[in-house]
């Protein structure tokens, strides 16, 4: 909506991670001569940290496009609650093999034989895990295991782990890891951008879209995005969207600070817990309210329409649990069926 009234070729502040997008902030700048390290080194382990919204993935996928494709072969995985097969069966998966296997020995020949393969193809293997923080210490022990993996004195395959803070934590804490803390060869954790870096992040991102000085962001308002912000790069992007919505509706070219002030307001606004009441009217909570709920009063939430829903959320429970038994019972009598008939066929 607003790119067409601004002239602009794209959204400048979409919040999923693009590559395209990448700005080379002084932490940012940091982590990339790390990795670059790394893969100098072409061993051990790299972990990168960061709270949630400073530009870890964007990171890793801006990585991904800086490398040779005839010099390495990189996957990613984006970590789950995983168990130690089900990374191994994940990381075989990321590098395009066949993840199907009776037994984890078979994950393991796979994933070598086409490690070795690519290496005497003069290609190096990276694997960069995401959400790191998800992995169980067994996880963390077979990725350690993977490193083992070698040809001659060279390593078939290297790994950078990239998770929120906690995992760095987690890492030099827990005995059982010590083996994988010898093999870490470098740590960067990311932090917020700059309050000098933000009007050239702002402009970095307008100009990959065509931007063309309109609209204007006044020095007072890149002042208030940063102190609401406070360098976050995803919450800078998520309150920008928001500003540039505002103005395409207001027809505001010049965004200055009390455009900002009305965004703000805006948002939070929408984050506040709306009550219905008997009326269908509305209510805002205080927030004293919202700290002391008895002080709500009696027609915010009609006790007998609250009454009613338990009721009726009662009977959906009991009528779904009824279900369930029926189809237990369904599925038993099958089994019984099927155990009689491959009797009779043996038979």
């Amino acid at each position: 909506m607003y790119e067409s009234f601004y002239n602009l070729q794209g959204r400048p502040f979409q919040l999923t991670p693009d590559p395209r997008f990448y700005y080379s902030s002084r932490t940012h700048k940091k982590a990339m001569a790390y990795l670059t390290y790394g893969l100098n080194q072409g061993e051990g382990f790299i972990i990168v940290t960061g709270d949630i919204g400073t530009g870890k993935t964007t990171l890793v996928r801006h990585l991904f496009d800086t490398l040779d494709r005839n010099e390495y072969i990189a996957a990613m995985i984006v970590s789950t609650q995983l168990s130690a097969e089900d990374l191994l069966r994940s990381v075989v998966a990321a590098f395009g093999l066949d993840a199907q296997a009776d037994d984890k020995g078979q994950l393991l020949a796979r994933l070598e034989r086409y490690l070795r393969e690519q290496f005497k193809l003069g290609r190096r293997a990276l694997l960069v895990v995401d959400e790191a923080q998800n992995l169980s210490n067994a996880a963390l022990e077979e990725m350690r295991m993977l490193s083992n993996f070698q040809e001659g004195d060279k390593a078939l395959i290297q790994s950078f782990l990239v998770g929120q803070p906690e995992f760095r934590e987690r890492i030099f804490a827990a005995p059982e890891l010590e083996q994988l803390r010898q093999r870490v060869i470098a740590t960067h954790h990311l932090e917020p951008m700059e309050k000098e870096e933000l009007a050239l992040y702002i402009e970095h991102r307008l100009k990959l879209v065509g931007w063309d000085n309109d609209p204007c962001f006044t020095a007072d308002a890149v002042e208030a995005i940063y102190e609401q912000c406070q360098g976050v790069p995803r919450r800078l992007n998520t309150l920008c969207s928001r500003v540039l919505l505002y103005g395409a509706l207001e027809e505001v070219h010049d965004i200055d600070g009390e455009v900002i002030a009305a965004v703000v307001a805006d948002m939070s606004s929408d984050q506040r817990p709306v009550v219905a009441t008997s009326s269908a009217r509305p209510v805002r909570l205080s927030p004293v309210n919202r700290q002391n709920d008895s002080t709500i009063p009696l027609e915010a939430a009609d006790k007998k329409e609250v009454d009613e829903m338990e009721n009726r959320l009662g009977k959906l429970e009991n009528m779904m649990k009824s279900q369930d038994e029926t189809l237990q019972k369904l599925t038993n009598i099958m089994a019984q069926l099927a155990g009689g008939g491959s009797k009779g066929n043996e038979s």
